[in-house]
This record gives structure tokens, sequence and C-alpha cells, in this order.
């Protein structure tokens, strides 16, 4: 048993993912009431996003703390990317709408407590930037564990001793290394999970709302394998795809199951370590990106808001369209790193084109049929995107540090 144990932790993580994704899909064919499987799916998941906001917490304030100068260019570099991309996957969302334009059959309407327009999408950022920090630990609320992350990072850097820095950077250490234990459960929480899909989700949902899904979908992958690298070829002057294919084989594959950005960031963060960036930058980096960088979430706001368009014989114009690709990609900044966190924020973008809340939350019904496969892929493209411009802004002012110094 020990041998077996040793020669499966050999094994590289996204081969062990693979075996688990393959295991779980064949018991849930084979053995669909077996939904015991199903719980180490629950049981990783929930580990993850139970650790995830401590570590978010006590990474930022560590690495605040004891860094030194020289990243705030990094920072303004990949915040720039992280907006840049979100915009640009919308401007592509309505493209592709356009270009393919479906319809969607309307049913009744459910009810939701969906934000209303832009002002109150502002006003719960606001109010989650300043929450409690207790209460923003325990809810996962992401914006404001890092705002007082970085408050107290601050506060430690002018006024703590050396020794007292150290015991909170240690401190992120035991965090880490726990974070690194619940990722080694990262197989079977897979293979509970992809049980549970292929257990209990049918085939009928993928001939109704096909074409929707098809759009949907194109869009994210044409972002992710196109516009992505763009960005990273743009900066860095070098082939962009081994870095992109490394950051989707791990964090988006990882991402797909887990359904979570926010549930990410530690397999994320493993994934920067290993590449070798700078701890300083990406601890800091990727829970900022597990917020703001949404590209999945302004494509489905913005593939879905015209969808409906089209079905009521709306017509688009060009000023409108380009309104709605920058409300979508605000609206998605503002978006919840969980599973389904994106589909609340439709209605708003609908109210755009006076369609009513009773249609729009039609249209949310809509997504959480698809929402399997949709959500799935848009949080693999959100969060393997975190990765990617935290690796491309590293790298790229090192380069420019080269080139300062005439080495290149």
């Amino acid at each position: 048993m020990n041998r077996l144990v040793t020669k499966w932790n050999k094994l590289s993580l996204v081969l062990r993912i693979v075996v688990g994704l393959v295991v779980g899909a064949t018991l849930g064919l084979v053995f669909p009431s077996l939904t015991a499987v199903g719980v180490l799916g629950l049981l990783f998941v929930n580990a993850l996003k139970a650790i995830a906001p401590v570590l978010v917490a006590v990474l930022v304030a560590a690495s605040i703390a004891k860094a030194k100068g020289g990243l705030g260019n990094r920072f303004r570099t990949v915040i720039c990317l992280y907006v840049c991309s979100t915009l640009l996957a919308a401007v592509v969302a309505v493209v592709a709408s356009n270009l393919f334009a479906v319809t969607i059959r309307l049913k009744d309407a459910v009810p939701s407590d969906a934000p209303a327009n832009l002002t109150v999408i502002f006003h719960n950022l606001v109010s989650n930037l300043v929450a409690n920090p207790i209460s923003a630990l325990a809810n996962a609320n992401y914006i404001g564990v890092l705002f007082w992350a970085i408050v107290i990072g601050l506060a430690l850097k002018k006024m703590a001793s050396e020794k007292t820095i150290q015991v909170v950077v240690d401190f992120s250490h035991v965090i880490s290394q726990v974070v690194k234990w619940v990722i080694q459960f990262a197989p079977f929480g897979i293979m509970g999970l992809v049980f549970s899909s292929v257990s209990e989700c049918g085939l009928e949902i993928f001939t109704e709302y096909g074409r929707l899904l098809l759009l949907l979908v194109g869009c994210m992958l044409f972002s992710a394998l196109v516009v992505n690298p763009f960005l990273v070829a743009l900066l860095l002057r070098k082939n962009p795809y081994p870095l992109v294919w490394k950051c989707i084989s791990v964090s988006g594959i990882s991402a797909f199951f887990t359904r979570s950005s926010a549930a990410n960031i530690p397999i994320n963060m493993d994934l920067c370590k290993q590449m070798k960036l700078e701890e300083d930058f990406y601890t800091v980096s990727i829970p900022l990106g597990s917020t703001i960088n949404m590209n999945g979430a302004a494509i489905t706001i913005t593939v879905m808001t015209l969808a409906v368009c089209h079905t009521l014989g709306i017509q688009v114009s060009p000023s409108s369209a380009i309104l709605l690709c920058v409300i979508s990609a605000l609206a998605a900044c503002g978006s919840s790193g969980v599973a389904g966190g994106s589909l609340l924020l439709i209605p708003m973008a609908c109210a755009l084109f006076g369609i009513s809340n009773d249609v729009s939350m039609q249209v949310v019904a809509v997504g959480f049929i698809i929402g399997v496969v949709q959500d799935s892929v848009e949080t693999a493209l959100n969060s393997s995107g975190d990765v990617i411009f935290t690796a491309t802004a590293d790298l790229f002012e090192h380069k420019k540090k080269y080139i300062r110094k005439g080495l290149l």
C-alpha cells in the first residue's frame, strides 16, 4: 500500500486529475446511484472555499508588509491587462453575437435579487469594500478581504518590527501548507464533481440550448486562445502559447471542475510558485485577478443580453453595442467569484435596452440550465487568465529591467 501511495504521489497533479476525471465519468455512467462518490467533490470544493479567504488575507498582508520597492509598475501592468482583456472579451461577444445571432425560448420568469442597474453594482462594491473584516472572511467577500489585507499589510510595514512581520510571514507559510494538503486531494474531489455532473445532468440541455451554449463557449475559447495570447505577445514580443497552454492545462482544468475563481486561488498560487514568479507580486495579483479579471463573465453577460434582443426583435445600434461592452466589463468586475456569479448581472445589462426584469430573469433561468458547461468554461477562462497575466506582467518588468541594464 505504501508503494502504491508513493507511486501515486510521484505522478503530476494534472495526470492524477485526469485519472480522477475518467474514473468519475465512468462511475457516473455505470453507477449513477452511488451518491457517496459525489460527496468527495462537495468536500473538496468546500475545503478550498473555506481556506481560500484566510489564505488571501494572510498572504496579501504578509507580502505587502515584507515587500521592498519596485512592484508598483508590475501592478499597473497586470491591472491594465485584466481590464483590457475583460473589455476585449465583451467586444468579441458583441461581434460573435451579431455574426451568429441566436434566439432563445422564453418561459415563465423566475424571482431573484439581481442588481437592477450599474449604480447598485457600484454601491455593493463600495459596501463590500469596507465590510467588517471578520464578516468578509466568513462570507468570502474577497473585495473586503483584499481591502483590509492591504490596509493591515501597510500598517505592519510602517509600524511593526521585523520580528512581528516575520511572525505574519511564518503564519502565511503555515496556511499555504494547509492549502497544499487540500490540493493533494484534488483528483478525488474532481472525481466526485464529475460523477455528480454525469449522473445528474442529462443530454437534453445540449439540444434545446445547443446554439446558445456553442456561441458562449466559442467566444470564451476565442478569448482564451486568441485575445489573451495576443496581449501576452504584444508585451513580451515572443510566442505566447507555451505560457498560455501551461496556465490553461493546470489552472484552467481545475477551475473547470470547481467552477469558482475564488476556490482556484490556491492552485493558481502554486502554479506561480512553480514558474518562479516573485512571491510578493503574485500573492496580491492572483487574488486581485479573481475579483476583477472576469473575461468569461463579460462574455456571458453580453451574449445572453443580445440573445434576448434578437429574440424580441430589438435593434442594437453601434453606440448601444459599445455601451453594452463597457457595462458588461464593469459589471463583470463586480461579479462574485463563485459558481453562477455572472448570471444575476444579466438583468442589469438588459435594462440598457428597456427589457423588463421579468423577461431578463427568464434568461437567467436559461443560464442556470446550461450552467453545467457555460459556468465551467467561464471559470476556466477567468482563472487561467489570472496566472497568464500575472506571469506576463512579471516577465515584462524583468525584460524592461534587462533592457535598461543593456543586457537585451
